[in-house]
């Protein structure tokens, strides 16, 4: 196990109690800086000590016995949620009079310290992209089965992630409600608001609705794209009260870029009674993309229409225009680095080896049957000669004639004499025998001269 030092434990005894870096609470979240403060609480970077994991702690100050039941439900709920959009919240506990919800960390600066360094509208495209992913994030909220609103939409709670993607943070003024029609439709406001983006209902402490969050976000897109602050509702109802112009001037008039039809838009969504916003989230967002839409095929037309006037001007050298010749399908492209002249693929070079190889296999054939035959022949020559030596015998130089006997017939006929090796009876009247059968074959021989013996000639055709 590891040694480590005992973990000191921050009490916070009463409202006036301020975390500073190094405090910890509930002997797990260590506090690094505060991120920021209003009046019913602030918000910390922390570090997680038994996960090792940057956190945020959302701190709000809670009164008595049935906010702090509310604060539990509400963060049960909070945990329940999934949406890229929407930081996770893990945790929840209570210090003192004091409630904790523990969230997921996103770093970088908000927008509000965006403005600050860099005062003056976004780019229009920019900003209708945020608030297509902050209305999905709304739709989202609406219409669970227990609606929430987050109640505080503002470039402050607003961050812009790694990956450019927007963020919706601070759920600490979320309230939860049923979203069954024949319920209360809207509940009196727990904690504080931002007058500037704020509707009348919430100021006035008269519930606050779905649409709530519409003006909330409508007010914010207006700060956005035209780099000045609306004005708060109650300023507006009070000059509307007089007979007097709205305060909250066109977008398009403040910052021509934002157009006319986004203007219209945006004033619709910060009506200063919620029956004259949207009625929710998914109609504001279909109708910022109804106008995208719109654009996208004003600009092709536009593109084509231009394009068209190009080719009628007689100004324009048409001659000196050209795609260039079009590339050709090659068949060696797609299996091979070696790629021969475009005119030597069409038409296959002439080859002669067919031509060589019936020739080889003739000669092959020929040859073979030469052979066989000339063999045969051959054969029967030699038998012929073989046959005639026998039938006629040479003479010896004594002058008589010698027959040669097969070596089968020898050996046949030494055996005898060789086994019994002695002058006995038998051998006697073989000898006898013999010398009867040499004067009976010099007697009938024929004194005629043997001829030559020549082998008949042999030819290699057939």
């Amino acid at each position: 196990m590891d040694n480590k030092p005992p973990v000191s434990v921050t009490k916070l005894e009463n409202r006036s109690s301020v975390l500073t870096s190094g405090d910890v609470l509930q002997g797990r979240y260590r506090i690094v800086q505060r991120l920021g403060s209003g009046g019913m609480g602030a918000v910390y970077e922390a570090v997680d000590e038994r996960l090792d994991t940057t956190v945020a702690l959302k701190e709000t100050f809670s009164l008595d016995s049935r906010l702090r039941r509310q604060f539990e439900q509400e963060a049960r709920l909070l945990a329940g949620l999934h949406h890229s959009a929407l930081p996770r919240v893990s945790d929840y506990f209570t210090e003192g009079d004091r409630a904790f919800l523990v969230m997921q960390y996103i770093s970088g600066a908000d927008l509000a310290e965006i403005i600050a360094t860099q005062p003056g509208p976004f780019p229009l495209n920019q900003v209708i992209a945020w608030a297509d992913q902050l209305l999905d994030a709304l739709v989202y909220l609406h219409t669970r089965d227990r609606q929430i609103i987050h109640r505080d939409i503002k470039p402050h709670n607003l961050k812009v992630t790694a990956n450019g993607q927007i963020a919706l943070l601070d759920f600490g003024l979320a309230k939860a409600e049923s979203a069954d029609a024949s319920a209360v439709t809207s509940s009196t406001s727990i904690f504080g608001y931002t007058r500037r983006y704020s509707p009348l209902e919430q100021i006035h402490d008269q519930g606050t609705s779905p649409r709530s969050d519409i003006y909330a976000l409508g007010a914010t897109l207006y700060h956005l794209l035209t780099g000045v602050k609306p004005p708060d509702a109650l300023a507006r109802a009070a000059a509307v009260a007089k007979s007097k112009t709205d305060l909250l001037k066109p977008a398009h008039e403040v910052h021509p870029a934002v157009g006319s039809e986004i203007a219209v838009i945006l004033g619709r969504a910060m009506a200063l009674e919620p029956e004259g916003r949207f009625q929710s989230a998914s109609d504001f967002r279909e109708a910022l993309r109804r106008v995208g839409r719109k654009e996208n095929s004003q600009r092709k037309e536009t593109a084509i229409t231009s394009g068209r006037k190009s080719t009628n001007d007689c100004t324009v050298n048409t001659t000196v225009v050209g795609t260039g010749r079009v590339a050709e399908v090659d068949p060696f492209d797609s299996y091979s680095i070696l790629k021969p002249h475009d005119d030597l693929w069409l038409i296959p070079k002439p080859t002669r080896a067919p031509a060589v190889l019936v020739a080889i296999l003739l000669i092959l054939l020929a040859g073979g049957f030469v052979t066989f035959y000339g063999l045969n022949h051959w054969d029967e020559s030699a038998g012929e000669v073989v046959d005639y030596a026998k039938a006629n015998p040479k003479k010896d130089s004594s002058g008589t004639n010698t027959v040669r006997t097969n070596k089968p017939d020898a050996a046949h006929l030494k055996p005898s004499s060789a086994r019994n090796g002695s002058t006995d009876a038998t051998g006697e009247a073989a000898r006898k025998n013999n010398g009867q059968k040499r004067r009976t074959l010099r007697a009938t021989a024929a004194p005629s001269k043997v001829p030559a013996l020549t082998p008949p000639p042999v030819s290699l055709l057939p």
